[in-house]
Formats: C-alpha cells, sequence, structure tokens
C-alpha cells in the first residue's frame, strides 16, 4: 500500500548569485510535492508522486532522482514537444533570494483531471496537496480537486499545505476561495503565520492545524491542544525547500503514529537538515539519521 500519494509539478532550479554578474551557478530539480515525495521516502514509506515533464534533460534528471530515491513514479509522464518548467533562484545579500519562474506552457502546467488515477489515491493511506498546484491554471486546479474528491470517496486522509505565492493568484479573494476550499476538505492542515487569515473558515477545533513558523519553530493545535517546538539552531546554507521538509517530517511521524509533539519535533529535525543543504531535498536525512 503506499503511503503517501501526491501530485505537482517537478521543475529545474538554477539558483546563483545576480545573475548579470555570476559566471557560476547551481543546476538542480525542485518541487513542493517532488521534495516531499523524496522526504518521506529516505524515511522509509512508500510514496507516490503524479506529475508530467518534459522530454528534454531537466525532465530525465526529475525522473532519474525520483527513480533513484525510491519514490514510486509510475504515473509520471513524458510529454513530447513540451518542456520542463525552470525556476531562477538569485541570492541577495541582506535580502530574500529573487525568484523568477519559466513555467509558461510547460509540461508540468498541463496535469490535468483525466491524468489522476482515482483508484491509486483510494489505496493509499494520504493523499497530500498544495495551493502551489491549485494555483498553477485551472487544469491543474481541477486535477487536484479531483484527487481530493478520490481521497475523500475512498475515506483517505487529506493532507493540504497552503503554500500560497501571491503572483499566481489573479486576486487575493480568488485564492481565499480555493485555499479555503481546500484547507476545509483537509484533516491534516499545514500553513505559515501569515497564511493563517487565508483559511479562516478551516481553522476549526475538529481540524489539526499545523503552524511552521521557520526558524522560530512551529506549533500544532490537534484533538483541542495547542504544542509548540522551538526551532532548531543550525548553520544556514539556502532556507529553501526547509518549508516542505517540515510537512514531510510531520506526515512521517503522524504515519508511525506519534504524538503531536512528536510529530513537530520530527518537522523541525527535517527542517533545519533542509537549511543545512543548498538542494531542497540533497541534505534531508534517512530514519537512520534521525
Amino acid at each position: 500500500m503506499t503511503d503517501v500519494y501526491t501530485l505537482g509539478e517537478a521543475l529545474g532550479v538554477v539558483s546563483s548569485g545576480r545573475v548579470r554578474h555570476e559566471t557560476e551557478a547551481r543546476l538542480d530539480v525542485t518541487g513542493p510535492e517532488f521534495n516531499l515525495a523524496i522526504a518521506l521516502s529516505r524515511l522509509g514509506h512508500k510514496a507516490a508522486y503524479l506529475g508530467k515533464v518534459g522530454n528534454d534533460e531537466l525532465g530525465a534528471r526529475v525522473l532519474s532522482v525520483l527513480r533513484g530515491e525510491g519514490v514510486d513514479a509510475a504515473d509520471v509522464r513524458v510529454i513530447e514537444g513540451a518542456h520542463t518548467g525552470l525556476l531562477l533562484r538569485e541570492a541577495r545579500v541582506g535580502r530574500e533570494q529573487r525568484l523568477t519562474h519559466y513555467r509558461s506552457g510547460s509540461a508540468g502546467t498541463s496535469l490535468k483531471p483525466g491524468n489522476v488515477p482515482i483508484d491509486r489515491i483510494g489505496s493509499a493511506k494520504m493523499l497530500h496537496v498544495t495551493g502551489l498546484t491549485a494555483g498553477l491554471g485551472r487544469d491543474t486546479l481541477e486535477a487536484v480537486r479531483t484527487a481530493v474528491s478520490a481521497a475523500k470517496t475512498a475515506e483517505v486522509a487529506i493532507s493540504f499545505a497552503v503554500d500560497y505565492v501571491p503572483e499566481l493568484w489573479p486576486s487575493v479573494r480568488e485564492a481565499e476561495e480555493v485555499l479555503g476550499e481546500l484547507a476545509c476538505a483537509s484533516h491534516l492542515l499545514f500553513l505559515g503565520q501569515d497564511e493563517l487569515d487565508l483559511v479562516k473558515p478551516a481553522l476549526t477545533p475538529e481540524r489539526e492545524v499545523v503552524v511552521n513558523r521557520g526558524l522560530k519553530g512551529a506549533s500544532v493545535r490537534a484533538d483541542r491542544m495547542r504544542y509548540d517546538a522551538p526551532g532548531l539552531q543550525v548553520p544556514i546554507v539556502d532556507t529553501a525547500g526547509a518549508g516542505d521538509a517540515f510537512v514531510a517530517g510531520y506526515i512521517s511521524a503522524a504515519l508511525d503514529g506519534l504524538t503531536p509533539p512528536e510529530r513537530l519535533h520530527r518537522g523541525t529535525l527535517l527542517s533545519a537538515a533542509a537549511v543545512t543543504s543548498a538542494s531542497d531535498w540533497q541534505g534531508l536525512p534517512t530514519r537512520a539519521d534521525i
């Protein structure tokens, strides 16, 4: 049985300083669901990933990484004539990274409801979806909705990470409607402190709500109790991927039947591991490491 089924866009990522001046850059592949599936697989869980990549070198690298990390990539489709999306990250001293996406017309954004395997989701223990994928376009949103509907029908637990990216949404109001809908369908809700207002209807006592505050730690409200965990002090190389790692650690502990405080602890451990690496996923631990 698959422990966690997830779907989204995997894309290449080029990291550098100011591009107009730098002569060196780092190439990798990333994506919130992609990173989460790898993190879970390294911890010994059976993770399955659905997505589309182009018939290009970046697409080949995405598949190579997924298969090499033990993720079930049987549902990943290679699309002829389409390209794999690309993300450019520029580091700036004393300021947040500048992110530029090259995903218009990419294979990953062409995910459709018909690509979603209802039976495979129905046989999983948990479905994980994100607001980032829901915001990529009408087709990807409907694919996410189809997956959520399949999970609800089969009484599969649903995990949802808000992952609000303002640039993907026509308006805050539309984002609130869609993200609130998906949050209300979830059993396990992940969000940042600044995303609370986007999903107010979902912040009910019966839902397990996890708030990630990054270096300041995290908290969870479960069974009408609140638990808090401090952030871990580690050398920071790059914070990209830390949120995905936290979610994976928390889900892993939940699958293992651990208590909410123990879930927070594993989440913070994985998040700390992620920030010590230049890659979003290469520095993630195995179960032996934790």
